[in-house]
């Protein structure tokens, strides 16, 4: 017998023991293991035949580094191995190979936790228990039936990299879409509202992979910031801005088509003239909660020249309220900043203020350099220390690989909140400024700023179901604190303070106000209008038509008010 098969018979022993235990599953809450209901050792066989050997049992990537697993001697503990993975945990190149890994810790329920030493036993925790690895939309059709058959809880996911939870599942089954990758030109989209280029993308695309093939054919869509991020998933379906925001709109602007699989099994076309209003609540409403994205076609834009610069100003103790007043200066410029075509992205923490960077489409560095004009003014005049530097690049592409570099994404809890352009442009900056001081200078905190302008990407914030206060934004902004691995409990105290402490100080300043759904708070108080606005009605009526069975669930989706999550991590309706 191989290792694999030996881990693969633990988990088999350890599912097959908890349904011995004969209980009954619940009404109105979904099959786990330990029920009556939950699927034989057969019927899990039948699955994976069905599906071509693409079913896969969970094992914990970080399984190596305890003595246990699933209550038994593990029989691949590694410390070396162990030692390997530490060094590499935080990077998505991690958890990108993983059918069940998820970037955002806290979502794992301290399962299998990697940091806290081999004699911690290694469970599944909030894991899915089996994923499909899709190679088909047969193989996603298969696996949504099985779910329905059996009253088991489905988690759609691509790769992994999500804040809210939304890729993994207490005794779930996942539709992993990793590795649905083709990419196609369509060099003459026609249709009622747009003629010319365009991309098909499917769903296990990540952004870096999409701009590749783009740039092979002179050309480029509208993308995230991050290359990890898959295209067609919960990043498009949230809205998505990225660094060609300011130019072309939101990337949820540029769909011109849905393919989809929906809760009764069927593979459907959603456009504008094709069940329009899953299109229209596919373009912004959020994933995972009307059916499971197949592909989409977007429109291509001609490639053009592009300018970048960077500004770092350290805080050295000392020059503190000078730092911050330059900060205000810097929120100025930004209205004619966007509205030049320009993202800007800037991080404020206890060591400074960093511009990281401002990205140009079809501007030479001297011009972008006289938007910074009055911050380096401002920087002269108080006499501060700073470095600014700007530099040309032929292609997007070219640009978007000088500054993406691979980054940290699970060591942190997030949440979100949109800075109006009224907010600056009425009332100044200095509240902002003093609100964003206060967050930023909070242990291990800091303040994100996308600086953005999406207002014509759309005619109308009600063209597509992206939350209309993204049209009205200036800074998509994010506050952040630092996960400890060591203690759960510390780790769920900073989570908290987001929700009650940090976010509340812009939320005064922006009443009524949103979030941007890919970035923000699961625990955010009136989710539905802080991150879908007054779209979430409609919605909500669009997921009944198309979901009438609840099948789609995920955390701070669309209709995930009915269902609540016990401390086993059973789903339960009402």
């Amino acid at each position: 017998m191989t290792l694999e098969s030996i881990v693969l018979c633990l988990l088999a022993n350890l599912v097959l023991t908890a349904s011995a235990e004969g209980i009954s599953t619940p009404s109105g809450c979904r099959t786990i293991p330990g029920d009556i209901s939950w699927p034989t050792s057969e019927q899990w066989d039948l699955l994976n035949r069905t599906v071509n050997g693409n079913l896969i049992a969970t094992i914990p990537i970080a399984a190596p580094c305890h003595e246990t697993l699933f209550g038994e001697p593990s029989p691949i503990f590694n410390q070396a191995e162990c030692d390997a993975l530490l060094n590499t945990w935080f990077y998505p190149t991690t958890h990108l190979p993983s059918s069940s890994s998820p970037m955002a810790y806290m979502f794992s329920n301290n399962s299998c936790n990697p940091f806290l030493g081999p004699e911690t036993p290694c469970t599944i925790g909030y894991l899915v228990v089996y994923a499909i690895n899709a190679t088909s939309v047969e193989d996603i059709q298969a696996g949504l039936q099985f779910a329905k058959e059996n009253n088991i809880r489905l988690v759609i996911r691509n790769t992994g990299h999500d804040y809210l939870g939304k890729s993994t599942g207490a005794h779930a089954l996942g539709i992993w879409t990793h590795n649905l990758k083709s990419m196609e030109l369509i060099q003459d989209f026609k249709d009622e509202n747009y003629t010319g280029p365009a991309v098909k993308i499917s769903a296990g695309v990540r952004v870096v992979e999409a701009y590749e093939f783009a740039d092979s054919h002179n050309l480029i869509v509208v993308g995230g910031n991050c290359p990890t991020v898959g295209f067609a998933g919960g990043y498009i379906q949230g809205g998505g801005h990225g660094p060609l925001s300011s130019r072309f709109g939101l990337a949820a602007d540029q769909v011109l088509e849905y393919e989809v699989v929906t809760s009764d099994g069927k593979l459907i076309t959603a456009s504008d003239n094709n069940n329009s209003d899953l299109f229209w609540a596919l373009r912004g409403g959020g994933g995972s909660t009307y059916g499971i994205v197949i592909s989409v076609t977007v429109k291509a834009f001609q490639d053009t020249s592009f300018s970048m610069s960077y500004l770092q100003i350290p805080n050295n103790g000392t020059n503190t309220d000078q730092l911050y007043s330059v900060i205000g200066t810097f929120i100025e410029t930004l209205p004619k900043l966007v509205d030049a075509g320009v993202v800007a992205i800037f991080v404020v923490s206890a060591t400074g203020f960093s511009l990281t960077p401002a990205i140009a489409p079809g501007m030479q560095p001297t011009d972008l350099d006289s938007h910074f004009n009055p911050v380096l003014d401002k920087l002269h005049s108080l006499n501060l220390a700073y470095n600014y530097t700007s530099s040309a690049y032929p292609t997007f592409l070219s640009t978007f690989n000088a500054v993406s570099t691979v980054s940290n994404v699970s060591d942190q809890n997030i949440g979100g909140r949109f800075i109006p352009r009224s907010l600056v442009e009425n009332n100044g900056t200095n509240a902002l400024v003093d609100a964003i001081r206060y967050i930023s200078t909070q242990a291990g905190s800091l303040f994100v700023g996308n600086a953005i302008s999406v207002e014509g990407g759309a005619s109308s914030p009600d063209d597509i179901a992206a939350n209309p206060h993204f049209r009205e934004a200036l800074i998509s902004a994010t506050v952040g604190n630092y996960i400890d691995y060591m203690s759960k409990s510390t780790t769920s105290t900073r989570i908290r303070n987001i929700t009650d402490d940090l976010l509340p100080k812009l939320e005064t300043l922006t009443p009524g106000g949103g979030a941007y759904l890919s970035e923000g708070d699961v625990h955010q108080p009136n989710f539905q209008s802080t991150f879908y606005g007054d779209h979430y009605d409609k919605l909500l009526q669009i997921k009944q038509q198309y979901d009438p069975q609840d099948i789609f669930y995920a955390q701070t989706a669309v209709g995930s008010e009915q269902w609540g999550q016990n401390s086993d991590g059973r789903l339960c309706h009402g």
